[in-house]
């Protein structure tokens, strides 16, 4: 390959992109649509079993959801104000079924609201998260890849608890 055809992402977010691979409205769904399985996933657990079984000192299920509701929580906020600041980690996690779904669903509907008013430039602006820099694009996606590596992990412990997890692909 030609070393002067590889580009940084830093580089290739410093450029303006001809067309759209996805717009908005597309990023929108997909993340909706990953986080209504990820809702059925926590769904899947017995009752007993979301906050406390794990595999391997792995965290149990209902802690890794409530990760996934933070990053998604953080990356919303960012993308929105263009503001990202140190997360606001020391929410106390629920310890039950309802409280977590609860909070998961006021989050679907502030994405659904807020995720819409992001100026599309900016999903090309590199920005300056706590844990990296990187444009705008690539921090939602990291979002995105966190929630299916932790949902992941839950349909490994379903299968530990000999529970058949959701198909992954109905979205």
């Amino acid at each position: 390959m030609n070393e002067t055809a590889v580009k940084t992402v830093t580089e290739l977010a410093a450029t303006e992109p001809t067309a759209a691979f996805l717009t908005p409205a597309d990023l929108l769904e997909s993340w909706q649509g990953h986080r209504r399985l990820t809702r059925r996933t926590i769904g899947a657990f017995p009752d007993d079993q979301l906050f406390s079984f794990s595999v391997g000192g792995m965290r149990p299920f209902g802690a890794l959801a409530w990760e996934m509701y933070a990053v998604t929580d953080y990356t919303l906020g960012g993308m929105v104000s263009g503001e990202w600041g140190e997360p606001k980690w020391s929410a106390t996690p629920p310890q039950d079924r309802a409280s977590l779904l609860a909070a998961w669903d006021d989050l679907t509907g502030r994405l659904d609201a807020l995720l819409p008013t992001v100026p599309p430039a900016r999903y090309h602006e590199v920005q300056k998260t706590f844990w990296a820099t990187m444009p705008g694009h690539a921090i939602t996606l990291y979002a995105l890849d966190n929630e299916i590596h932790h949902r992941a992990q839950g349909y490994v412990y379903l299968r530990a608890l000999g529970v058949e997890p959701v198909p992954f692909w109905e979205r």
